[in-house]
């Protein structure tokens, strides 16, 4: 037997069957149970979300030879007829090749005449928009005066450029792109039923690329199949469709966070050497930059099994969020300006150098220098070679550190230190910075710094007294503050706002961000 392409075998055939238009599907049901039966359907929406497959269970629906129903049987001749697209009643014309008002006309000429099998006979046109003006003319007349037997069903991906003489005369639904987590669970009963092995993340990665449309799932899905020759793993997805790994995305933003140009560069190159379309990295990028905006502003949003969860939670953590929103219409105006760069990874490239260049510098120097409050002193044993004497912040801002090992660094409270060992402690919300490899790197460095060995031991617990991040958090608000102090009571802007009404957006304090 010829192999039947999954979009084609998999095509729904009944309402319970169509994924993800629930509200079309009750609709529907509803006026077919009570025989509420409107002459002219508009089925609109983007490509692959089901626009022709509900109109040819509508059409099944209306002529099942049990009876107008929302539950057509499948068995009877007219059900086997319609799903093999040879019912003599059920006329499906495409509007893109049969424009002109002579062919609507001969059409219509025909829909005088009774069924010849059916009860009702049915007209479908796709892509309906595409129609002439004096075709959607001659069809106007049958529409405003339809013969009992006829039913339209239309459909188009453009409905405004559909004439209102028309639309008014329809019953329109509007079929929504569908849930990434919809096509995924889809695509995952069908691999079942299909015998074929597929990781967990493998589905996912699919319908992600599908953008809402269930038959582009179906494509790409069995395109993954042939392209992995047995079972369907995430690597081999992530290759067929040149998308980025989702970890790579985090350690472009860790260096972002670094001022790490040099980082950040590896990561481009590293995707370089995949053949990576850049514009689907920036777009994936863009995405990771929403969602962390979302893990700032309502942790609760962010699922339990998320994956990378702790991370994405230490980025939100580690950004302001004012930042993000810089970060990313950067990412945004590098990616529309992505078709003028030399090539791909250029402008990749140079959208990443560019996050790193508006990053808010960093600055240095005692907290006292600056009005902080002065870093409470940890309980001590014998001071360790060099000079250190228990003031941890300080320590902190000189060690060579970058990425999550500094922010381990700056959200750390020494609580004791003694004859080589460091004894921290970190809030439970930042722990995903306390791993092994980042402590590592910390003890690395304050050896470095130091010039001796030391240990560093890393508990959870409240943190009381003085960080790197709680005092440059400090030091924000109060240039905040005299930044809105300044600015309420600048007679000019006093003037204006009494004057013109004007408001205020937004209050940002002129000069170099403090940062650790």
């Amino acid at each position: 037997m010829s192999y039947q392409v999954l979009a084609r075998k998999w095509r729904p055939r009944t309402f319970a069957a169509l994924v993800g238009q629930e509200h079309v599907v009750r609709a529907l049901t509803h006026a077919l149970d009570q025989r509420r039966l409107h002459h002219a359907y508009l089925f609109t929406g983007t490509r692959g979300v089901g626009k022709t497959t509900l109109a040819r269970i509508l059409a099944k629906s209306l002529n099942c030879e049990t009876g107008i129903t929302s539950k057509p049987c499948g068995e009877c001749s007219s059900c086997v007829e319609i799903d093999a697209g040879r019912f003599v009643d059920l006329v499906e014309v495409d509007a893109a090749t049969n424009t002109r008002v002579d062919e609507m006309r001969q059409l219509l000429d025909n829909a005088i005449y009774a069924p010849t099998r059916g009860r009702f006979k049915v007209y479908v046109i796709d892509e309906v928009h595409m129609l002439s003006n004096s075709a959607f003319n001659a069809m106007l007349k049958t529409l405003e005066e339809p013969p009992e037997h006829i039913k339209f069903i239309l459909a188009t991906t453009d409905p405004q450029k559909i004439p209102v003489t028309v639309l008014s005369r329809c019953l329109q639904f509007n079929l929504k792109h569908m849930p990434a987590a919809s096509i995924a669970a889809h695509l995952e009963r069908v691999l079942a039923a299909e015998q074929i092995d597929a990781e967990p993340g493998a589905a996912g990665l699919i319908a992600h690329a599908a953008r809402g449309s269930m038959r582009d799932a179906l494509s790409l899905l069995d395109q993954a199949i042939a392209y992995a020759g047995g079972s369907v793993t995430e690597e081999a997805v992530r290759a067929m469709l040149g998308t980025v790994d989702t970890g790579q995305l985090f350690e472009v933003l860790e260096a972002v966070v670094a001022r790490d140009a040099v980082a950040a560069l590896k990561v481009a190159d590293a995707m370089q050497g995949r053949g990576l379309s850049f514009d689907s990295a920036l777009a994936e990028l863009a995405r990771l930059l929403h969602q962390v905006a979302l893990a700032q502003s309502a942790p609760e949003a962010v699922a339990g099994d998320a994956p990378e969860r702790e991370r994405l939670l230490a980025l939100a953590q580690a950004i302001d969020p004012e930042d993000v929103q810089l970060y990313y219409q950067i990412v945004l105006h590098g990616r529309a300006d992505l078709p003028l760069a030399p090539d791909e990874y250029a402008g990749f490239a140079m959208t990443l150098l560019r996050l790193v260049a508006f990053a808010p510098e960093v600055t240095g120097g005692p907290a006292e220098a600056r009005g902080a409050v002065a870093p409470r002193r940890a309980a001590a044993g014998p001071a360790p070679a060099a000079a250190f004497a228990g003031d941890w912040p300080a320590l902190v801002r000189g060690l060579a550190l970058a990425g999550a090992a500094k922010q381990l660094a700056e959200r750390s409270e020494l609580v004791r230190w003694s004859d080589g060992l460091f004894e921290l402690s970190i809030a439970p919300e930042s722990r995903a910075f306390a791993d092994k490899t980042n402590v590592e790197r910390l003890r690395a460095a304050l050896a470095q710094a130091l010039g001796r060995e030391v240990q560093v031991r890393v508990a959870l617990g409240a943190v009381v007294g003085p960080t790197v991040a709680g005092l440059v958090g400090d030091e924000r608000r109060a240039q905040q503050a005299a930044a809105d102090e300044q600015v309420d009571t600048d007679p000019f802007v006093r003037e204006l706002i009494a004057s013109f009404g004007a408001t205020i957006e937004s209050i940002q304090p002129v000069g170099k961000a403090v940062r650790p």
